[in-house]
């Protein structure tokens, strides 16, 4: 094989394994941005105390639980009746960052894992709460969709500066 059909020959193995692997690249990226806009939508619901978001990306099904700082929710009902919806009547300037988002996907199993912080003033008593830490989501992708079917969330008090 000459100079010139060697580098031939390069070129197209590079350009058959761009386009075998740039699709599956690009589904990834897209899975991805799917999982971070769920856990977009899920910190704004817990902001604004709104069950919706958790409806639309929960797996309701027998058996679920979220776990919260050695807390637990089983089942979907439990953590939008008893968590989510309580929050919102017992907490003023509720603040939620989940930030530095990092995703894992294998075929239709994925999970992510973010850093939290969380800012809230509790109404009854005018008792600043501001803790930190990690949450931990699951995923399963159920009829082409992605939907979370666990959650860990683990933080502390913030340590002052």
């Amino acid at each position: 094989m000459n100079f010139r059909t060697r580098i031939t020959y390069c070129a197209v193995v590079v350009l058959l394994g761009q386009s075998i692997f740039s699709p599956q690249v690009q589904a990834q990226e897209d899975d991805s941005a799917a999982l971070i806009a769920i856990i977009d939508a899920v910190e704004k619901g817990w902001e604004q105390s709104d069950a919706q978001p958790f409806r639309e990306h929960y797996l309701d099904f027998e058996g679920a639980r979220y776990i919260e700082s050695g807390g637990q929710n089983t089942g979907l009902t439990d953590l939008i009746e008893h968590h989510v919806v309580p929050e919102g009547d017992s907490l003023d300037n509720f603040e939620l960052s989940l930030s530095n988002v990092e995703t894992h996907i294998e075929g239709d199993f994925a999970w992510a894992v973010a850093d939290v912080d969380f800012k809230a003033t509790v109404k009854s008593d005018q008792r600043d709460i501001h803790s930190t830490g990690y949450e931990t989501f699951l995923f399963q992708r159920v009829d082409g969709q992605w939907m979370i079917i666990h959650t860990h969330s683990s933080s502390r008090p913030a340590k002052k500066n």
